[in-house]
């Protein structure tokens, strides 16, 4: 705990508790609309945006919002209108963004240690301009999240329905896109690109097991993935390993645990539920 005294080391902490908050609050809804992967189709149009910044001397991480966003918006409009299924733009965006991080960052001066920070996270290395933007950002997402429940979970639930009760079912759409874009560039510091739809999703399919309405599944993954970050912060801390990988191997850990303890559980009330004895029909002869 003594690591903890270090600024840089707070800056990690508050940082990741910031996001452990945020991304399960968004990730319900694509989970809900079984768009769990989207986060890592728009995290590799990310890596093109910081490909692009590193490429013209920019910052990496104000081009990869723009990147992300932009990325976000298009699949979201394809997806509406029904040109491609959402499986498939996923895959476009998915390969489309990989290779065009790859081929601008190989046309840039970035170095390995550079473009591994994006990739895999950095907590260590947030400053504090860095943590402003990530608790305002992360802040605004959970607020949004949350105040808009109702809505967001109509929408994702059933489209058709959300637009007969006169919902913006398209903006509220667009609201989601653009969510996703921002969570997962604020989360590149923290998990990197390439592990922040682990961090939206796991905690949310962790709280499934043992919850059963929305609401109560929301609160269940916020708090899974602020114990996730802190606990995997602390883990990195101690056995000197990567925070962004640590925060994501703790929470997949705590969905076997809970998952294992679910089914032991279900057994054993099983086996002491006695048998229903079967009712006899009317013209059913009882022997005795």
């Amino acid at each position: 705990m003594e690591l903890f005294q270090y600024p840089y080391m707070q800056r990690a902490l508050i940082g990741a508790l910031v996001i452990g908050l945020a991304a399960p609050a968004l990730g319900i809804y694509l989970v809900q609309r079984r768009l769990a992967l989207i986060g890592d189709g728009v995290g590799h149009v990310a890596l093109t945006g910081v490909g692009a910044g590193l490429l013209l001397n920019r910052s990496p991480v104000l081009v990869a919002v723009i990147a992300a966003t932009i990325g976000a918006i298009a699949i979201e409009v394809v997806r509406a209108r029904g040109r491609t299924s959402g499986d498939l733009a996923l895959a476009l965006l998915f390969y489309g963004g990989i290779a065009g991080g790859v081929l601008l960052v190989g046309l840039s001066d970035a170095t390995s240690a550079n473009l591994n920070a994006y990739l895999f996270g950095s907590l260590t290395t947030i400053s504090p301009d860095d943590l402003v933007t990530i608790a305002v950002l992360g802040a605004a997402i959970l607020v949004t999240m949350i105040a808009l429940r109702p809505a967001l979970f109509a929408v994702s639930h059933d489209e058709e329905y959300a637009r007969v009760s006169g919902l913006p079912v398209r903006t509220l759409n667009l609201l989601i896109a653009v969510a996703t874009a921002v969570t997962v560039t604020i989360a590149m510091r923290a998990v990197g690109v390439l592990l922040i739809s682990a961090l939206m999703v796991v905690p949310v399919a962790t709280a499934q097991q043992v919850t059963r309405g929305f609401r109560s599944t929301m609160v269940a993954a916020m708090a899974l993935g602020f114990f996730a970050a802190g606990s995997g912060v602390w883990v990195a801390a101690t056995a000197d390993t990567a925070p962004g990988a640590s925060v994501v191997l703790v929470a997949i850990a705590s969905f076997l645990v809970v998952a294992v303890a679910g089914g032991v559980w279900r057994t054993l009330r099983r086996r002491a539920t006695p048998a229903a004895t079967p009712t006899p029909e009317p013209h059913e002869v009882v022997l005795s």
